[in-house]
């Protein structure tokens, strides 16, 4: 008789946490899904909901939760510039209590636990491409801290209660993810470029748009996540999951205005404090432990993010 993994995943009605959600069921997992609808939305899971082994609950991470699981993705945090930056303090209590409460869950069930941490810990990156082994450039005082630091401080709980109570942790370093089911408002590069184009109006650029980015497609993140989870307990991470290849801002830019066809033109604002200038995974540990790289071409994935907000723009 097959017996189902319980898994639950936090933020599970966000962009990642859907898909997570999603696939975690097609492998034959029961699935609890919390979240509190900060940032995320029923319309992502609206469709799992007739599922009878997925579960959903409205609940605010850094309030205890008292449930019984095998294992837990902690994906809870806004995870945007405009929407962690709106609750400053909140954004810092979810990064430190939610994870505290989440550990401490996993400590009473001797569960695993993963976190979805950020290449944000490397802040204006001094090396590059970014390895795991890199300490980070992190204004601690700055717009951009709550979110930096909160999720610094994770990892740092993480590890203390893997050393400490032996705990069974995964920590996955996220670089810059896109596709279908992104939040519309959250002020992304690839989330606003395509709704400006769509919309007819300028493109906004901040600073020269010579910046640059990584852009991993979520159907490769999410495996990256389910590889890691299922990778041997003695490899905790943490582990960069983003696609290496590189691109700046107005590179992206004309990608975008050429697939839509649009006439926008690009407008240059100041760069917002503490934007990293350079962002880009050094993926060789994912690549030789979890057997993980990105499938997914940035045009194919673009053209398929494209087709989604036309559906939200253009009804």
């Amino acid at each position: 008789m097959h017996i189902r993994k319980r898994v639950m995943v936090t933020g599970g009605a966000g962009f990642l946490g859907s898909f997570l959600c999603e696939h975690l069921l097609k492998d034959g997992c029961d699935v609890v899904c919390v979240d509190n609808f900060y940032t995320g939305t029923k319309k992502n899971i609206i469709h799992l909901l007739d599922d009878p082994y997925f579960e959903l609950i409205r609940h605010d991470v850094t309030f205890p939760l008292y449930v019984e699981v095998d294992e837990i993705y902690n994906l809870a945090c806004p995870a945007s510039p405009i929407h962690y930056q709106n609750d400053p303090v909140q954004t810092t209590k979810v990064n430190v209590h939610g994870s505290i409460n989440m550990l401490g869950l996993a400590k009473r069930l001797k569960a695993k636990i993963l976190q979805a941490s950020t290449s944000e810990v490397y802040g204006d990156p001094m090396v590059h491409p970014q390895t795991e082994d890199y300490w980070g450039n992190v204004n601690t005082i700055g717009p951009r801290s709550c979110y930096d630091e909160g999720k610094r401080c994770a990892e740092t709980l993480f590890f203390d209660y893997h050393r400490q109570h032996k705990l069974k942790i995964k920590v996955a370093r996220i670089f810059n993810t896109y596709g279908p089911r992104m939040h519309p408002n959250d002020g992304r590069v690839v989330s606003n470029f395509i709704i400006q184009a769509l919309s007819g109006k300028n493109i906004t650029v901040y600073g020269k748009g010579t910046q640059t980015r990584s852009f991993c497609y979520v159907d490769d993140l999410i495996d990256g996540l389910i590889r890691l989870m299922s990778s041997p307990d003695d490899f905790t991470g943490p582990v960069n999951l983003g696609n290496p290849g590189e691109y700046s801002i107005v590179e992206l830019a004309g990608k975008i205005l050429k697939m839509i066809g649009s006439k926008s033109k690009l407008v240059y604002n100041p760069l917002p404090q503490d934007d990293p200038m350079k962002r880009k995974p050094d993926i060789s540990l994912a690549k030789k432990m979890l057997g993980w790289e990105p499938v997914t071409d940035l045009d194919d994935g673009l053209i398929m993010t494209i087709e989604y907000f036309k559906t939200i723009v253009l009804e």
